[in-house]
């Protein structure tokens, strides 16, 4: 057995002050978002009588009903088209040792240099010459293409980790290449989907700009845009504000708590090779 020494200790102690940092802001987002708008004492101070009516005020006023619908939509719709595209994309990439394969490997990892302000004006031009401006199957489209690099990048680490002994065998039994991927290889790719999805659904829930840009001047608009909304210029009601916040972070959380094993499990695979 290891003996409990004072760097064991050290270590607890530097961890416990990590969580305290992080959870800090936590703390102080629910406290603010609990609390009374007549309630003027410090934020760090807890709420002595919570309520919930900020929650139901900033439903109510920031018409966050429609703001999540349209979040999830985009976000489900979004990480769906990418896992797809980038799992087949990534498969013989993986798998095809012709010097063609490295080159194309190399041409979708400039997706993750190259930063997508750089096309800002001509991808805008595009949505708007294809009509698809104010509408949440724009900004689908949108981010279809945008992770599908870092995406791609993923299932390729991943399944050259990954023995080929199973397609193989497959391929002696009759299967096609594609039957071979669909029944044998993606299963066994479930750890990092489960990661791919979570990273590409945090990415795409949080995103701001691009909702902005694309939905400005319709009623339609995601959560990021919708938690813009509750700022003023002159008078900001910030209980409202850190209760939209809990508001729109609940989703997204309950989604990670949910996966987080195969999440770690599945980056940890993803970073080999």
């Amino acid at each position: 057995m290891n003996r409990y020494r004072w760097r064991t200790f050290g270590l607890e102690l530097v961890m416990l002050a990590v969580a305290l940092v992080v959870g800090f802001p936590v703390y102080v987002l629910v406290n603010l978002a609990v609390r009374a708008p007549s309630d003027t004492s410090s934020p760090i101070a807890p709420t002595t009588s919570p309520t919930v009516d900020n929650f139901v005020q900033a439903w109510q006023q920031g018409a966050l009903g429609g703001a999540l619908v349209n979040s999830a939509l985009v976000t489900a719709g979004s990480v769906v088209i990418v896992l797809i595209v980038s799992s087949l994309a990534a498969y013989p990439l993986a798998r095809v040792t012709a010097r063609w394969s490295r080159g194309m490997f190399l041409l979708i990892m400039l997706g993750l240099v190259l930063p997508f302000q750089l096309a800002a004006l001509p991808l805008y031009q595009t949505m708007r010459d294809l009509g698809l401006l104010g509408s949440v199957w724009g900004l689908i489209l949108f981010y279809s293409g945008l992770q599908v690099p870092f995406t791609t990048f993923l299932y390729v680490g991943f399944l050259r980790a990954l023995p080929p002994d199973f397609e193989d065998a497959a391929l002696i039994d009759g299967c096609s290449p594609l039957q071979s991927f669909r029944y044998v290889v993606f299963p066994m790719l479930k750890p990092i989907t489960v990661t791919a999805l979570v990273l590409n659904a945090i990415g795409v829930w949080n995103d701001f700009f691009t909702p902005l840009l694309y939905l400005s001047g319709t009623t339609q608009q995601t959560m990021p845009v919708a938690l813009a909304g509750f700022v003023g210029q002159y008078v900001t009601d910030w209980n409202l504000v850190f209760a939209a916040l809990v508001i729109s972070t609940v989703p997204i959380l309950i989604v990670y708590f949910v996966l987080q094993r195969s999440i770690i499990n599945g980056f940890a695979g993803g970073l080999k090779g």
